[in-house]
């Protein structure tokens, strides 16, 4: 695993973030300055890839490109493959994201006020397109398997995950190199300001992000990128890969319905399908990473929905979107990534500034300060504007 997150840039980093409750929202007076209703978002450091790519490569690498190298160059190293087995082996590449705004911006941004399409750069088609991220990591890192973008909104990373899992089980591939990435910009959530999706509790930005809490007033962008390399089970052992967990669900279903507003039995046929291909029980999953993002209806639907698959109050249930905001197309990546820190650090980050249930999320065990807890199986969800819904249940190895 990788992760490039506002938690840390490091696995070990990121842990200890998430053990001790720590928030990566901040207030950006820029953001106010240009006519933003919320100056709130995540602080991600910004990748120095000087010393590590040449030139001719970083030009095609926008912002979410960028974290995403970061995020699998630190997966592979972690699985122990090195450009050697990269350039012998037909690796594949799944990776999550839906948008490269700033980038599209600014290349239009310089033929408007140039009047002249061949000052925007010879890097600007490859990095204002949505496939940006695999063209740039399977150049980079050789990669000669599938190569494909999953754009599925705030599911993408999820899905790509989900995606891969199938190649490898129909003997497609032997590895695939999955994630989800999401550039942190302000062009990348203008749009979403201007519907009123974010939070404008900007006296305090480290408490803005209130998944299932009564008081919620609306989401906090966040970003960044998370990559885990999937193999076969026999493929891992014959290369003697320390093998982290295993993939064991992955569920999908569309809620047919409207565009931005998450139904019930969308998410419900999501998580039953990912639970029925585990092949496990209900009651074997000590764990239930929600989606929820901090708006009114979405963790609505969403706590009805773990009610009527899981009853009453019977495995704990947490958002680190809490902590980290809305990593939007990164956010299903990134949050297995979080989901498995914490099963092997062998503790459950808290839902932090969750005060006040409400009539739904009272029906839920949602801890607020971190506990100490053993489990070998979890469930992550991730839905998206259309209706698109992921879910992944994974267990330890």
């Amino acid at each position: 695993m990788g992760i490039w997150s506002c938690l840390g840039t490091s696995l070990d980093e990121v842990a200890k973030s998430l053990y001790e409750g720590k928030s990566g929202i901040v207030f950006d007076p820029e953001r106010k300055l240009q006519g933003f209703r919320s100056g709130l978002t995540a602080k991600v450091q910004t990748p120095d890839l000087k010393a590590e790519l040449p030139r001719s490569q970083r030009v095609y690498m926008p912002e979410p490109a960028q974290y995403a190298y970061c995020a699998t160059r630190d997966a592979l190293a972690q699985a122990g493959i090195g450009q050697d087995f990269l350039d012998s082996h037909e690796v594949g590449l799944l990776y999550g994201n839906d948008s490269t705004s700033k980038a599209v911006y600014e290349s239009i941004a310089k033929i408007v006020e140039k009047k002249d399409t061949m000052l925007c750069g010879s890097g600007a088609i490859f990095q204002s397109m949505n496939s940006t991220v695999t063209m740039n990591l399977g150049v980079i890192f050789h990669l000669k398997g599938i190569n494909l973008t999953v754009s599925g909104a705030c599911a993408s990373g999820s899905h790509a995950v989900g995606l891969g899992t199938l190649l490898i089980q129909n003997g497609l591939q032997d590895m695939v190199v999955c994630g989800g990435a999401q550039e942190v910009n302000m062009a990348a959530t203008a749009s979403f300001d201007g519907i009123s999706a974010f939070s404008t509790r900007e006296d305090a930005p480290e408490r803005a992000s209130r998944p299932f809490d009564r008081d919620r007033d609306g989401l906090v962008p966040g970003g960044g990128a998370a990559t885990v390399i999937l193999e076969s089970y026999e493929h891992a052992v014959a290369r003697g890969a320390n093998i982290i967990a295993e993939v064991l669900g992955y569920g999908f279903s569309a809620n047919g319905d409207h565009i931005s507003t998450p139904n019930v039995d969308g998410p419900v046929r999501s998580l039953e399908m990912a639970i029925r291909r585990a092949g496990i029980a209900k009651a074997d999953i000590g764990y239930v990473n929600a989606h929820a993002t901090s708006t009114h209806v979405g963790d609505a639907n969403e706590a009805k929905a773990i009610f009527r698959v899981f009853g009453e109050r019977s495995v704990p249930v947490t958002s680190t979107k809490s902590q980290t905001g809305h990593e939007m197309w990164m956010a299903g990546a990134s949050e297995l990534v979080y989901s498995i820190l914490m099963m092997k650090g062998g503790f459950i980050g808290g839902n932090i500034n969750f005060e006040n249930p409400d009539e739904d999320s009272t029906h839920l065990w949602i801890p607020e300060r971190t506990i100490e807890r053993n489990f070998d199986i979890f469930l992550s969800n991730s839905f998206g504007f259309g209706g698109t819904n992921s879910t992944l249940v994974v267990r330890n190895a």
